[in-house]
């Protein structure tokens, strides 16, 4: 649907741009707190994709094209959108995989999470860095991308 066309009502574009950013500021906090607590990379991303899909089907695909990703209309659109998503779950995939074999390069087993304590920080004291946010983080980009080539391959038909 293009909400250009008519297609959609002035409640549904308003409610879309008061909820999607509620719900990308939530997935990106599940995904922050996921090494240490419930959520991650997988619902962070479940999140984020939602929140795509929620603009694309009332702003269309036009509109993501043109406004998020600043893809200029050349008749290829469709393709080179899809070709994003997939180049974003690649690189996601490359990130876990990454991630997941760096502690092998230090004679620790297989995924292996380490833990580094920056201490002394103005406002926040002490934080900790956990390599398993790398990890969430590949997950997170594989994730949101596979479901977006998805939600635009579904698209187009």
């Amino acid at each position: 649907m293009n909400g250009s066309s008519g297609r959609t009502t002035v409640i549904s574009r308003t409610v879309a741009r008061i909820v999607v950013p509620i719900i990308l500021v939530t997935a990106i906090a599940l995904l922050f707190r996921g090494h240490n607590l419930p959520g991650g990379g997988f619902i962070g991303a479940v999140l984020a994709a939602a929140a795509f899909a929620l603009v694309y089907i009332i702003f269309g695909l036009e509109f993501i094209q043109r406004e998020v990703l600043a893809i200029k209309p050349d008749g290829s659109e469709r393709h080179r959108l899809v070709e994003t998503y997939r180049w974003m779950a690649s690189l996601g995939l490359a990130i876990a995989v990454a991630s997941s074999l760096a502690p092998l390069a230090f004679g620790a087993p297989f995924l292996t999470q380490g833990v580094l304590f920056v201490e002394h920080l103005p406002v926040y004291g002490e934080l900790e860095v956990a390599s398993a946010f790398a990890f969430d983080l590949g997950v997170f980009f594989a994730v949101v991308g596979g479901l977006l080539t998805i939600v635009a391959e579904v698209g187009n038909e």
